[in-house]
């Protein structure tokens, strides 16, 4: 069972601008992220606090299928989610204490490995058997 995150809106909020701050400062990200996005980053930020505060705070249920829109825009690979989640990491480590920072961490991660499996898992594949 997960523990229950301490942390304000404020600073859900702080930690999802920090976060895509540095995914529109990546190379690699920035592009994958434009094409979900298409300009609109105000709305998106405003789904990202909805889903972010509910993960966190568990205060209610986030619509988001991200699996769907990621599938749909393509782009993104397991090394590249990865990657968000060293970013989201160093989000963390700047703005929260360090038990806080490791919960968050924690179900950032969990969430990327979902997500990875929604998008990359196939049954034929020897992927998760190699990987040891």
């Amino acid at each position: 069972m997960m523990q229950t995150v301490l942390i304000s809106e404020e600073q859900v909020r702080q930690l999802v601008d920090s976060f895509y701050g540095k995914i529109r400062a990546d190379a690699d990200l920035e592009p994958i992220f434009e094409r979900v996005v298409a300009g609109d980053w105000e709305t998106h930020l405003a789904k990202m606090y909805d889903f972010w505060s509910s993960v966190m705070l568990t205060n209610g249920p986030c619509k988001a299928s991200f699996a769907a829109v990621h599938k749909h825009k393509g782009g993104l690979e397991p090394d590249l989610l990865d990657q968000c989640l060293a970013l989201f990491g160093n989000s963390c480590d700047e703005l929260l204490d360090s038990e806080t920072s490791g919960l968050c961490w924690l179900k950032a991660a969990h969430i990327a490995e979902s997500l990875k499996l929604s998008l990359f898992y196939r049954p034929e594949r020897s992927w998760l058997r190699n990987a040891a």
